[in-house]
């Protein structure tokens, strides 16, 4: 842990670069230390390939994602998504609609890095205009972003948490909504009261009303292309699972660019595999919506592959599980246990700098630990949001700091104040953790379900 931790800094702070080099050397440094301590080659290697084996179902969601994100955007949903939502911005309730905005194209791309560099760069410019202080601008910029990007199901760091902890992808989803939702609902009503002193500015909306007329321009934007979106959340209600409903939705996205959008054939099918590209001339739209594919979610898959071979090594060879044995010493009770959970998450965040290894490998650890509670697992998947794709903002040195102290031009420790959903969603969950509100536990007859799973997945491999 500290090689990998010592190398991440290095090589995500002082060059710039990617994690996966260093999780490989950490890999590495795990192996290299077991076969020193007597494990053959052999075990280790089976580790990481079960750790692999682990991240596929995660991996092929994950695809599918990239699938969906090319043909909602192809098809013109995510268009009129955004179009509608941008009709909300009021002058007297700026810092309220900008934080919506966002939460809404957020959630419609699953991406709060992408939402943060088009619309949010515009929302500063706009609430700058109007004599709002920057970092508070910026931070409700971040909650919407970041509230979108932890509630979609286009999301990669949703995926990742769902998938890794073997939570159904919309079970995960659904039971956020107990810490998220009251998160955001207490960082609007903070921008409420402090947007009221700037009521009497004048909106300067000259860049929104000209992303309005380029979508126009560009798409067929139509309130019936939101039965898409719409069709997808019926599947869920229905109990369909997550492959089938994201399937549903990628059809029906490619039908909308085809025959909609009046796409050809072979442009809407390549689309799906290279992701959407489009020229408007305008920048913000461009960079906004040339984006999806299989093409696209290639990072995120070898991130995640690189990832459960470090943590599979670790984990065979019994290094999580001494990792853990001195954290459960503290952590006896469910609360607690929850607790260490998300705080691991977000001390991931600010040792290895970076989200996605702060669910990945918290992840791995936890996963017996809550099992032996009883404890469901979309208890373990929402803990690893909680602490760790919503805290990542907070962190100057980490990625998805670096990323917004360059986009928006405020410094992290500036905007923290502001981004009231980032702190609040995980001290609502460990107050929720600790009264024992919505923490469910598994039956006797789930928890057998789940060893002869285990038991057949291991007689398989």
């Amino acid at each position: 842990m500290i090689v990998m931790v010592g190398i991440m800094a290095v090589t995500i702070i002082k060059f710039e670069g990617s994690p996966h080099v260093p999780l490989l050397v950490g890999a590495a440094a795990a192996a290299f230390i077991a076969w020193k301590l007597g494990y053959k080659w052999e075990v280790i290697e089976e580790g990481a390939y079960n750790g692999i084996r682990l991240a596929l179902p995660a991996i092929l969601i994950i695809i599918m994602v990239g699938l969906t994100i090319g043909a909602w955007i192809g098809g013109g949903i995510v268009a009129t998504m955004i179009y509608y939502g941008l009709k909300i911005i009021t002058p007297s309730l700026f810092l309220v609609s900008i934080s919506v905005i966002c939460a809404i194209v957020s959630l419609a791309i699953g991406s709060s890095w992408s939402t943060m560099g088009t619309i949010g760069v515009a929302g500063m410019g706009i609430g700058i205009s109007m004599g709002i202080p920057a970092p508070m601008v910026a931070g409700a910029i971040i909650s919407g972003s970041y509230f979108g990007d932890k509630m979609s199901p286009l999301s990669d760091t949703t995926n990742l948490a769902a998938g890794i902890t073997g939570t159904e992808l919309f079970d995960h989803i659904k039971h956020m909504f107990y810490t998220t939702i009251p998160g955001m609902g207490l960082a609007l009503i903070v921008y409420f009261f402090l947007g009221r002193k700037f009521s009497s500015s004048a909106v300067d909306a000259e860049k929104i009303n000209g992303v309005m007329e380029v979508l126009q321009d560009s798409f067929v934007i139509s309130p019936w292309l939101l039965l898409v979106p719409v069709a997808v959340v019926v599947l869920v209600v229905k109990k369909v699972t997550a492959v089938p409903a994201l399937a549903a939705g990628i059809f029906l996205g490619w039908a909308c660019h085809a025959f909609v959008q009046g796409a050809p054939l072979a442009e809407a099918v390549n689309t799906l595999h290279d992701g959407f590209v489009i020229e408007t001339g305008n920048q913000m739209v461009d960079d906004l919506f040339n984006r999806g594919g299989i093409d696209s979610m290639m990072y995120t898959v070898s991130l995640a592959i690189i990832a459960m071979t470090f943590g599979g090594v670790m984990e065979r060879t019994g290094m999580l599980k001494a990792i853990v044995h001195q954290i459960l010493k503290v952590a006896r009770s469910a609360g607690s246990l929850i607790t260490a959970t998300i705080t691991s998450a977000f001390l991931t965040n600010a040792t290895a700098s970076e989200q996605y290894v702060s669910i990945l490998l918290p992840g791995r650890m936890y996963v017996k630990a809550y099992r032996d509670k009883k404890l469901h697992s979309k208890n373990l998947s929402r803990a690893l949001e909680d602490g760790g794709t919503i805290t990542s903002a907070l962190v100057p040195w980490n990625t998805c700091g670096v990323f917004i102290l360059a986009t928006l031009a405020v410094h992290p420790f500036a905007y923290a104040p502001y981004a009231v959903m980032n702190y609040a969603v995980p001290l609502l969950a460990i107050l929720m953790a600790f009264l024992g509100w919505k923490v469910e536990y598994l039956t006797d007859e789930q928890v057998k379900e789940l060893e002869a799973k285990e038991a057949e997945q291991t007689e398989t491999a």
